[in-house]
């Protein structure tokens, strides 16, 4: 039994728990993370240089929201002093491929994606200037 599904081949069905963990696991820090994790494993200072825009608060709830869901695993090492790397787990490694898919699309459909944020944009523009307010919006 799944929750998402696809009606046909139009409209897609996201149910509260696939939405909650989409947006945990593929926010802009958790793919940071996950890139720097699927390289190699990391200790908290290294993943703050490696990703140096991130906050350490945001770091840390990234890497805790990321470890409740099984994609990181956070390992104490047995050195003096004591201390912690993260690991992606063998599930992480599984949300590699789909990434990877999205990035491609984003990648071969960007030249239309600009042009339609220029359109959108300088008609934006435009109905400011004319005092509209906005593009219209269909309902």
């Amino acid at each position: 039994m799944t929750d998402t599904r696809t009606a046909g081949h139009g409209r897609f069905d996201i149910d509260a728990p696939h939405r909650e963990l989409l947006d945990q696991v593929l926010d802009r820090w958790s793919l940071h993370v996950l890139n720097e994790l699927c390289e190699a494993p990391a200790r908290f200072n290294h993943l703050r240089r490696r990703i140096p825009a991130v906050t350490q608060k945001s770091l840390t709830a990234t890497l805790r929201r990321l470890e409740r869901n099984g994609i990181v695993e956070r390992v104490t090492l047995s050195t003096r002093p004591v201390a912690v790397e993260y690991r992606i787990t063998p599930l992480g490694k599984t949300i590699r491929p789909p990434v990877e898919a999205i990035l491609g699309w984003a990648s071969e459909h960007m030249p239309a994606i600009d042009e339609a944020r220029e359109r959108y944009d300088a008609a934006l523009d435009a109905e400011m200037l004319s005092g509209s307010g906005g593009p219209a919006q269909s309902g």
